[in-house]
């Protein structure tokens, strides 16, 4: 069985606070993962790094930011079946409904 963590800081940390979720495929009723719950730690450990990156990225100049924003896009673009059927497997959505939701997001960009 699937197990998802957190990522933290550039790194998977799995979940420490001994809690877990079971994640079904809407569609179809059937387990396909577990997720780890975190803990304060994790929370607090999280929330530190993402404060600590913002000077950075603040400091990063448009152009800069843009092409981050634009290599972003072309990621979700060049891999949106296999999103799409993440997508389909979290949402119950079927993989069409889930490719337009993509193509919508990807006008956010």
């Amino acid at each position: 069985m699937k197990q998802i963590s957190h990522w933290i800081n550039g790194a998977v940390v799995t979940g420490t606070s001994g809690r877990s979720g079971a994640v079904f495929n809407p569609a179809t009723g059937v387990q396909s993962a577990t997720v780890d719950f975190a803990s304060v730690d994790e929370i607090d450990s999280a929330v530190a790094a993402a404060t600590a990156a913002f000077p950075a990225w603040r400091a990063t100049n448009l152009s800069r930011r843009a092409e981050i924003m634009f290599n972003i896009r072309n990621l979700v673009q060049s891999n949106r079946n296999e999103i799409a059927s993440m997508l389909s497997a979290e949402h119950g959505k079927v993989i069409t409904d889930a490719l337009g939701e993509i193509a919508r997001g990807l006008e956010n960009i």
